[in-house]
């Protein structure tokens, strides 16, 4: 099977994003459905669920987007484009990383960037300015693939509360 290059979709934010949740590069699944983090094994919307306090994995994808939107987390990926064979992060080949700078620049009340597995954030950090007041925490990846259990990465995901804090 021959790499395939793939894009990622545009950043999901509002200019209040105060928590922007980054991953790698949409996978196989997403990328047919259109939705981030689509694969319904894929524990993304039961872990920032479980953050903003809202059954995200049960209602629909617009439903799920609004939720994050009201509750002022952004989404988006560090990799513009980039070959890869399957859905694993360990097959991205000839990464074109997104200038985060130039995102994190339109977001006057963003507080924190998390992200989401250790290539979002091993490509992720060198994308990065230097950045004043604004917390860097990388999480264990969403994907079902990244076995450490559910709880385990639950509490690590539940660290992301402290930027939504006093949000009117």
């Amino acid at each position: 099977m021959s790499a395939i290059r793939h894009a990622s979709f545009a950043p999901h934010v509002t200019p209040d994003t105060r928590l922007l949740i980054l991953g790698s590069l949409p996978g196989a699944r997403s990328l047919a459905d259109r939705q981030y983090y689509a694969h319904p094994t894929n524990q993304f919307w039961r872990l920032v669920g479980a953050v903003v306090d809202r059954p995200l994995a049960s209602l629909d994808y617009a439903d799920r987007l609004a939720a994050l939107r009201n509750a002022r987390v952004g989404l988006w990926d560090v990799i513009r484009t980039a070959e890869r064979r399957t859905s694993s992060d360990g097959d991205i080949r000839e990464a074109e990383a997104h200038d985060l700078g130039a995102l994190v620049a339109t977001l006057p009340d963003l507080r924190m960037i998390a992200f989401n597995g250790g290539k979002a954030a091993a490509i992720g950090r060198r994308q990065l300015p230097p950045l004043n007041g604004i917390a860097v925490v990388d999480l264990p990846s969403s994907s079902a693939a990244h076995t450490i259990g559910f709880d385990a990465k639950l509490t690590r995901w539940r660290a992301l509360r402290v930027a939504l804090d006093g949000t009117d």
